[in-house]
Parts: C-alpha cells; sequence; structure tokens
C-alpha cells in the first residue's frame, strides 16, 4: 500500500470549514475554529510541552518514542482539526484489554489512528494473530516503523506487527475477526464513514467485530449502527459489538 502524503494545513483547514458550515452553520463553525486555534496556541507553549513530557515514563521503560512531546508544529496544528495525538495509557490499556472475553490468537487488531505506535507496542503483550496501526499523517507512521524496530519486551506474545499510512475511510479491512481500537481519532464525519466501510465488510465477509472505544465522545455515533450493541463500558470507554 502506497504511504499517504502529508495532508497539507491550509486544505484541511478548508475542508474542516467546509464540513463544519454544511454541519452547524457559519457562528458555530468560527468558535470552534477560534478555539482549535487557541488550543494549539497553548500548547506550543514551553510550559505545556514540558507537561506533555508526562507521558514519557513508557518510552524510557522500552527505549521507543511515543511521547506527544516531540510531535512537530505541524503534525500537532492538523491534529486539531483531525485528533490530537496522545498516548494511550499503560494501566488503562491493560484495564480494557481485561474487559475482552474472547480468544485473542483469532482476531487481528486496528488501532485506527495509530500514531507513533504505543497501543501497537502494548498490543504486542498479547496473542492476537497480528497488530495493525492506521495513521494518516506520515511522520508519526514513520516513528511508529522505528518504534516496531526497537521494541521489545519479555511479555511479548504477538510479533506480526505493523504500521501502515493511510487514510482509514480509503483502508481495506482484513477479511477476518477484528478488534477495532478507536481513541477517539476522527471527527464526526469520518468515523460515520468508517462505520459505514465496517458494515459493508461484514455483509461481504460475515464476522465477529468489536469496537473498543476509549474517550468516546462520538458513541451516539456507533449506537447508531443497528450491527453493533454496546456490551461494556466506563466513563472512560465502551465496548461494541457485532457477533456473526
Amino acid at each position: 500500500m502506497a504511504t499517504a502524503q502529508t495532508p497539507g494545513v491550509l486544505s484541511t483547514a478548508r475542508w474542516w470549514w467546509k464540513e463544519g458550515l454544511a454541519r452547524a452553520g457559519f457562528w458555530p463553525t468560527a468558535r470552534s475554529f477560534s478555539k482549535a486555534l487557541w488550543e494549539f496556541l497553548l500548547e506550543s507553549t514551553p510550559a505545556q510541552r514540558r507537561q506533555r513530557y508526562g507521558d514519557a515514563e513508557y518510552d524510557w521503560d522500552y527505549h521507543v518514542d511515543t511521547t506527544s512531546a516531540t510531535v512537530n508544529w505541524r503534525d500537532r496544528l492538523l491534529g486539531q482539526f483531525h485528533s490530537a495525538y496522545q498516548p494511550t495509557d499503560p494501566v488503562l490499556f491493560r484495564e480494557m484489554m481485561a474487559s475482552l472475553d474472547f480468544d485473542f490468537s483469532k482476531f487481528t487488531l486496528i488501532d485506527v489512528g495509530s500514531g507513533k505506535g504505543r497501543v501497537l507496542l502494548m498490543a504486542a503483550d498479547y496473542p492476537f494473530r497480528q497488530v495493525v496501526g492506521v495513521e494518516l499523517l506520515p511522520d508519526l507512521h514513520q516513528v511508529a516503523e522505528k518504534n516496531l524496530i526497537a521494541y521489545r519486551s519479555e511479555s511479548q506474545k504477538c510479533f506480526a506487527l505493523k504500521s501502515v499510512c493511510a487514510d482509514v475511510c480509503k483502508f481495506s479491512l482484513p477479511a477476518e475477526p477484528l478488534l477495532l481500537y478507536l481513541f477517539n481519532p476522527l471527527p464526526e464525519t469520518e468515523l460515520t464513514q468508517l462505520m459505514s466501510n465496517v458494515e459493508d465488510s461484514l455483509h461481504e465477509n460475515p464476522r465477529d467485530v468489536y469496537v473498543l472505544y476509549h474517550n468516546p465522545l462520538l458513541e451516539t455515533v456507533l449506537e447508531k449502527h443497528a450491527t453493533f450493541r454496546k456490551i461494556k463500558g466506563t466513563h472512560q470507554y465502551s465496548l461494541f459489538c457485532h457477533s456473526a
């Protein structure tokens, strides 16, 4: 699969503005746009950058680079229009994995918006059939590939790991049981498109598919799809399931 090109900041902003106008109108879109730029400026201060290094403990333990502190300004700005990069907390990830009740060896985990690949590395400690990350931004994808090479752990059980640089809405889902991991990676329009693609894939290849949604701000999008039902959840994550 060809590597995706880095989205342009101006073209992304124009797309975001157009989507907002169609969905909410001028003033709500203008307020959201101003808020996104203000949050970007706040995140660019030296104090906020030092604070982002608070997520680096995992990196020190495994000699990798998954922290949000080293993401460049361009990718952070693009993140304001898509989804800001934030690595998953290891303790919460283990809690979410403990909530799953199926044979890991039959499933492929797909991390939607995989960034630098921390979830791919943590998922390697479970006996998945394979673990795949799909990341839109080439710079983050390239860091993920380096992390996959550098990662070493005595607890590793899955060695079929890869990162793919692609638009997940154009990504062909494997025809096997899936666990889709979402850390609120997409705006509403794209999440709706992804779920429609998942349903189309299920019609072509009926199989079990779970969606583990961390920070489920757009949970209503999943609830609209009758083929999935919510089976578990806390204030931090929701688990949806489709059984073949």
